[in-house]
């Protein structure tokens, strides 16, 4: 979705200039797509990108009466705020496909907030929705070590998320971290969905999440899935990034 503006004004009365013109002046500016930024700002290191200096902003408007007398109990508070501020999954695919992880999947106010109603669980723990619920939940349960072997598991899992894209399901694949066996899963559905390489579906996920990383294992076996989907080998995964 992108947002189309025909006729705005920036400046005072006197002195106004088109938008157009304004943004032509502010050298360095980069528009992206809502998914895009919802993306960045969901970015996790040791907090999220929402909680970190670098990347907040915040204006206080008060006077400065009000300032002197209540800056030390707002700090607090918003210190107390940030701190429990959680991020939310990934955004693959717009409103259909999340990427998160094994927290993120047994939070019920994200299921809520995402209106997510299948799993993809790819780790050993058991999650507390759609439990049972076969239709609703694939859980291919392997470890997070070089041993893991998701191979298997590739055509069901790119399967069960085809059928639930048909129902308008939105699904969230998860794994304990979200970064290594969850990725390997996401790498092979695009590498499904769209025919193309491993090469284009990794660049693609690493837009989405800077911190992927599938083990040396499951990147070996991605690109035999590759030579599945497109009948060969195409991607040198001896060079970085892989």
């Amino acid at each position: 979705m992108k947002l189309k503006i025909t006729q705005c004004w920036y400046g005072s009365c006197n002195n106004k200039v088109s938008l157009s013109e304004y943004y032509g002046r502010m050298t360095g500016l980069v528009l992206c797509e809502p998914t895009e930024l919802y993306n960045i700002l969901n970015q996790v290191t040791k907090l999220s990108r929402l909680t970190e200096p670098n990347y907040l902003c915040l204006l206080d408007v008060r006077s400065k009466r009000e300032y002197d007398e209540s800056h030390v109990i707002t700090a607090l508070l918003v210190k107390k705020e940030l701190d429990a501020f959680q991020p939310y999954p990934i955004e693959i695919m717009p409103g259909r496909i999340y990427l998160g992880n094994f927290k993120q999947a047994c939070d019920p106010k994200i299921q809520k907030d995402l209106k997510i109603s299948a799993h993809v669980n790819i780790s050993m723990e058991t999650g507390p929705f759609f439990v049972g619920d076969a239709d609703k939940l694939l859980h291919i349960q392997i470890e997070d070590s070089l041993e893991a072997n998701i191979t298997p598991f590739l055509r069901h899992l790119c399967h069960f998320i085809d059928i639930h894209l048909e129902l308008n399901s939105v699904i969230l694949v998860f794994s304990t971290l979200g970064i290594s066996r969850s990725c390997a899963a996401i790498l092979a559905y695009l590498m499904h969905r769209n025919g193309q390489t491993l090469k284009k579906s990794w660049a693609y996920l690493k837009k989405c999440k800077n911190n992927m990383r599938p083990n040396r294992a499951l990147v070996a076996q991605l690109s035999e899935w590759e030579k599945v989907v497109l009948g060969d080998i195409v991607t040198d995964i001896q060079n970085p990034p892989y």
